[in-house]
């Protein structure tokens, strides 16, 4: 599984992070977490508002810190 968590670098980016990675490390889950800051990168994927989760090629949160519970049930 690969996650990207895409954002300039803002505190908002790096708390979705850190809330990303707590979620594989519980759901026991094997995935590769990527921080991208790259802004051609994040326009290919179709975002326009960060932070942004994608995992495996799908978008699955733009704009919003995701909550923990969110990250778990995407990684099931």
């Amino acid at each position: 599984m690969k996650i990207k968590v895409l954002g300039p670098g803002c505190k908002k980016c790096h708390e979705t992070e850190k809330i990303v990675k707590e979620a594989v490390a519980e759901a026991g889950v094997t995935a590769e977490v990527e921080y991208v800051t790259d802004l051609a990168e994040i326009a290919r994927h179709g975002i326009f508002s960060t932070p942004a989760v994608v995992i495996d090629g799908n978008v699955k949160s733009t704009g919003k810190i995701p909550s923990k519970g969110e990250v778990l049930r995407w990684l099931k």
